[in-house]
């Protein structure tokens, strides 16, 4: 897929999964372990600037990135680097990646306008 410009919105994403991550201090933040959800930063990209992002940890060891406002250009195989303050945690291979701000748009824009016979099916209210 090669999109029309460099921003359109099929390069966005605000959700990825990473392979097992391995952490600096050998096992996962505590808040992570106990909550199973932590807020902390990640980037994708040695000279990118940290993006807010929350953690979900699996029972697998891998982690779901859910990121405050999307990214652009997140690929498969690049390595996803977290961060709380300055301090690096760890990092994991990015697996998969959620559906692009163009494909969520895309469902939205369904959702909200039926097709006209789709109207026309419903019943009326009686």
């Amino acid at each position: 897929f090669k999109a029309p410009s460099g921003d359109h919105p099929a390069l966005y994403r605000d959700l990825l999964r990473t392979n097992r991550v391995h952490w600096i201090a050998e096992e996962p933040p505590a808040e992570l372990v106990r909550e199973k959800m932590m807020e902390c930063h990640f980037r994708f990209r040695h000279q990118m600037a940290l993006v807010p992002c929350v953690l979900t940890l699996n029972q697998d060891g891998s982690v779901w990135v859910t990121l405050v406002k999307p990214a652009r250009a997140i690929t498969p195989g690049q390595f996803a680097v977290f961060y709380k303050g300055d301090e690096c945690l760890g990092s994991g291979k990015i697996l998969r990646m959620g559906p692009s701000v163009y494909t969520l748009q895309q469902g939205k824009n369904r959702e909200e306008s039926p097709k006209k016979e789709e109207v026309d099916k419903i019943e009326p209210a009686t």
